[in-house]
């Protein structure tokens, strides 16, 4: 039985799930459409949020050459992710690649990692979507009341000085998490049809905060771009830049969800590669853009605990009237992330659920819609839960190095099958392997060496509950490993 632990699913057996009658999901998403889920994903509350936070305890006005280090780190794995994506387009994501290349249990582990990602990832910009929301309705002196509006471990500060705390629940967060489970559940093809709207108004605005922005900018904000480091590895000077990059690491994730949707592709071979690619190489430009222009609005320093920094910068421009249109569009975009991170979880559990590695609930599609509605159900209580009790920052780093270690066990998957099935045919070939593999690998273990130590210990914990799982329920249940002890 321990050679269970390490049996690979056949990529032949993978393909043929992808194709046919095996495969059950709906074909509906093209090239454009896979790029846009891609931006869907990535521009949001990294952005519009931890970037101001990255810059005022980490990198000061270099949170620019963070955006650079954690958008190498990104490539390097994208590209270890577009390869995959082309020879093997089914659903699962890292999961279904780990599967292929490094065995069960491996699988099990980058699986159960991905809940982190985008599960996890959701529920962390439900809460900054609340925040935003939060804002918005006290420009009409709207006030909600403060039990339902955050946590009881955070405290909100609104830009009028408004200070919320004693909450009970973030009950906002809550109810845009049922709200986009619940359009999930009718089906991608609506789905992106609403991301793709979403994405066009969200990226509109970061283009007119820059353009806007750019003449406003007051050169002494960049004066130093380097601050001195304080003494703690974290705080500024060029280690602080390491740490920034993981911090704004969570701005590029989202990139590999387009992986999940493979078997809703029209033509994975080419759209996946597009997709992941392209949507990394767009949002890396505007990231670069967006950060320099808001550290050139407003002091570094004034960003310190402010969970809405574009909000803060923008209001430095003049542009009165467009405030208020900022805050919605960001809303948008904030709506756009949980629902590609939404559906991302849904068909990695999908995956695992398909292989006997959870219960066949998860893996049960909808009659009429054709989507695993009930494990959309399932995450919209999960989510939920973290969205409503847990602080934004906290969730920000857990997400962080849940999704480093996924890319650093892609990376290692694509090094490891150019060595053992060379033979295979690939759409697309990640260049100069196994350097771009191993260089993925060194970034991401060096952005997860900078995050707090706390992130270590939750990985830690997160993956003692997923191996207390799998051995009580999935080892026994895998059908690939009760196919291997047959033929054994």
């Amino acid at each position: 039985m321990a050679n269970q632990l390490w049996v690979k699913k056949p990529i032949e057996k993978l393909l043929k799930e992808s194709t046919g009658e095996e495969n059950q999901l709906k074909r509906s998403l093209g090239s454009a459409s896979l790029v846009a889920l891609g931006i869907g994903a990535i521009i949001g509350a990294g952005l519009f949020s931890l970037t101001g936070i990255a810059a005022a305890e980490h990198s000061g006005p270099a949170v620019t050459i963070s955006f650079i280090l954690a958008a190498v780190g990104c490539g390097f794995a994208g590209l270890c992710y577009a390869e995959f994506a082309s020879m093997i387009p089914i659903a699962g994501s890292a999961y279904t690649y780990s599967y292929a290349t490094m065995g069960e249990f491996v699988a099990w582990i980058i699986g159960w990692d991905l809940v982190l990602e985008y599960a996890l990832g959701a529920a962390t910009v439900s809460v900054s979507w609340s925040r935003y929301l939060l804002e918005f309705l006290s420009k009409f002196d709207i006030h909600l009341p403060a039990q339902l509006v955050c946590s009881p471990f955070e405290v909100v500060k609104l830009s009028d000085g408004t200070i919320i705390d004693n909450g009970i629940v973030n009950l906002p967060a809550i109810l845009i998490v049922f709200l986009l489970s619940l359009l999930l559940i009718r089906g991608t093809e609506g789905s992106a049809f609403l991301n793709n709207l979403l994405v066009i108004l969200k990226v509109t605005v970061v283009l007119v905060f820059i353009a806007l922005g750019w003449s406003h900018i007051d050169p002494q904000n960049y004066v130093p771009y380097i601050p001195e480091n304080t003494g703690n590895y974290e705080n500024f000077g060029w280690t602080g830049i390491a740490t920034g990059a993981a911090v704004v690491f969570f701005a590029f994730i989202g990139f590999d969800a387009v992986s999940t949707a493979a078997q809703e592709a029209k033509n994975p071979q080419k759209g996946m590669p597009i997709g992941i690619l392209g949507s990394l190489v767009i949002c890396t430009v505007l990231y670069i853009l967006f950060a320099h222009v808001m550290t050139g609005l407003v002091n570094y320093k004034e960003f310190l605990n402010d969970a809405k920094p574009a909000a803060t910068a923008f209001a430095k421009t003049g542009y009165d009237s467009l405030q208020t249109a900022l805050i919605v569009a960001i809303l948008a975009g904030y709506t756009s992330v949980m629902l590609v991170m939404l559906l991302g979880q849904s068909r990695v559990f999908y995956s695992m659920s398909k292989d006997g590695l959870l219960p066949k609930f998860f893996s049960q599609v909808h009659p009429k819609f054709s989507t695993p509605w009930k494990t959309n159900v399932f995450f919209m209580f999960f989510v939920s839960i973290f969205a409503g009790l847990v602080p934004v920052s906290d969730l920000g780093h857990m997400v962080s190095i849940g999704t480093l270690f996924a890319f650093c066990l892609v990376c290692v998957g694509v090094w490891m099958l150019r060595v053992k099935r060379p033979d295979i045919h690939r759409s697309f070939r990640t260049p100069l392997v196994p350097f771009v593999p191993i260089m993925g690998i060194v970034v991401c273990l060096y952005l997860m060496y900078s995050l707090p130590i706390e992130s270590w210990y939750r990985l830690a914990v997160w993956l003692a509950i997923g191996f207390a799982i799998y051995f009580g329920y999935g080892k026994k249940n895998s059908k690939l490993g009760k196919e291997n002890n047959l033929n054994s």
